[in-house]
């Protein structure tokens, strides 16, 4: 599975830019081949408003880029501020429950040699992975890289607040043993998730 991930940051008009995604967006995401599903994600006091979308193929997903463009501007419009455009490969996914809106998000970006990619997702499915799905309140696991980069994002949802809150915490301990291996972290997002349209 491939994905993009749009970031819109400034974000003035949030709900504004949730109900253009649902009427205008998501229409057009599923006429594309390859689509797999859509999230949006929301940190209402920072401003910020993440759409990730989900491709069966990078090349379905580099083919959609065209088509979405302009809607992607339009979004800006609504939403204000400005946005990044991010590309990744899905390493890994795991559902316990289904995002839906309401739960919430905690995402942190990491970096790593690209050489040691498939070592540390070995080291991640091992010794990460049972920790996070033991959490309570665990709903999901995105592990996402660039492989050129080495730049990357793990998205967990968590049923509410709290449950998210905590995992953030527990979290750092296994934070101290990835940076050994080479692993950088960089800025800790937490959000709500404001649609899903998974398939």
């Amino acid at each position: 599975m491939y994905a993009r991930a749009v970031t819109y940051t400034g974000a003035a008009s949030i709900d504004a830019g949730v109900r253009y995604l649902k009427e205008v967006a998501v229409p057009l995401l599923r006429q594309q081949r390859g689509f797999r599903g859509v999230t949006a994600s929301a940190d209402r006091s920072g401003g910020v408003l993440g759409v990730l979308s989900l491709w069966g193929t990078e090349a379905d997903r580099d083919a959609s880029e065209s088509t979405l463009v302009k809607a992607r501007e339009e979004g800006q419009q609504v939403i204000g501020g400005t946005f990044t455009v991010e590309h990744f490969e899905e390493l890994l996914a795991e559902t316990a429950r289904p995002p839906a809106a309401g739960c919430s998000l905690l995402i942190r970006r990491l970096s790593m040699d690209p050489a040691k990619i498939e070592e540390n997702l070995g080291f991640f499915k091992q010794d990460v992975l049972p920790q996070i799905t033991a959490g309570p309140g665990f709903c999901a696991v995105r592990n996402m890289i660039n492989r050129q980069t080495g730049e990357g994002l793990v998205g967990t949802v968590w049923a509410d607040k709290a449950a998210m809150d905590a995992a953030a915490e527990a979290g750092e301990a296994r934070r101290r043993q990835a940076a050994r291996r080479g692993v950088t972290f960089g800025e800790q997002s937490k959000r709500e998730i404001v649609f899903a349209d998974l398939r």
